[in-house]
């Protein structure tokens, strides 16, 4: 069933704002380099993430710790080249804003002024509060992400659901509307319970995007190559995969290989 959308030449963080109020489901994925960020944007995405899951999809760590400033501006530029319509959001990686909000703050004009990105994402609730009121005092706009944050992950020691317990719950309740009135645009939630997302959402005036957060959200993000199946071994409960790209593709190149190998390609109309 076609879901009737209106017509954006231009994402902005006005028009998340308006899609919420007009409750409109916002749909982000993430991207990472020219050629992806090419296919989603003219598929009609209305958010692209260069997440630092570049790290684990791109570079095969095995956390988002190791991700670089550098690298993500690498990234982020390489995806700008490729949209026309959706906003591009960059996540600061690990180490470049935490406990330093000057630091912060040069990190962010960094990757707007040399990847020529749209906005920030940053991971954290009251503690990173300082660091997003020097980050927007340079104009530069903010999206916040609580419950699983996995730059903190040695510090939970585990990728399971955050929040369960009422009184995380509250401090995770506490730490949205801090954020919302640092001025942050939107929030990502990520492996929280339903219901608490829900009321995040519904308390909150600004966009919250879930992953692994249930339906009551106001739009969903998951990581492009785990939604069309170029990943294989992430299962978590959360991802619907739409293709088996992996299967695919990698038919097709043992499909090349035989062809190369009984000398079937190429072919006479296939050479000069």
């Amino acid at each position: 069933m076609s879901v009737h959308k209106k017509e954006v030449k231009k994402v902005t963080t006005h028009v998340l704002q308006e899609m919420k109020r007009g409750g409109e489901k916002i749909a982000m994925l993430t991207a990472y380099d020219y050629t992806s960020a090419l296919i989603v944007d003219a598929a009609g995405i209305d958010v692209i993430l260069v997440g630092d899951s570049a790290s684990n999809v791109m570079a095969g760590h095995e956390t988002t710790l190791p991700i670089t400033l550098d690298q993500m501006i690498y990234h982020a530029s390489s995806v700008i080249r490729a949209v026309n319509r959706a906003l591009v959001v960059v996540d600061l990686p690990f180490g470049s804003y935490q406990g330093n909000s000057k630091e912060a703050l040069n990190s962010s004009i960094r990757i707007m002024k040399e990847a020529g990105a749209h906005a920030v994402k940053l991971e954290g609730g009251r503690e990173v509060v300082e660091s997003i009121s020097r980050i927007l005092t340079a104009g530069i706009p903010v999206m916040g992400h609580l419950g699983l944050t996995p730059q903190s992950i040695y510090k939970f020691g585990t990728y399971t659901v955050r929040a369960k317990e009422e009184e995380e719950a509250q401090r995770l309740i506490d730490d949205a509307h801090a954020l919302e009135k640092a001025g942050c645009f939107a929030i990502v939630l990520e492996k929280v319970p339903a219901t608490l997302a829900k009321r995040v959402a519904d308390g909150l005036t600004i966009p919250v995007i879930g992953i692994g957060a249930g339906g009551g959200v106001d739009g969903q993000v998951l990581v492009y190559h785990d939604m069309v199946g170029l990943t294989y071994e992430f299962q978590p409960r959360f991802l619907r995969r739409y293709l088996n790209l992996y299967d695919e593709i990698k038919g097709a190149v043992g499909r090349y290989i035989g062809d190369v190998k009984s000398t079937d390609f190429p072919n006479e109309k296939e050479s000069y």
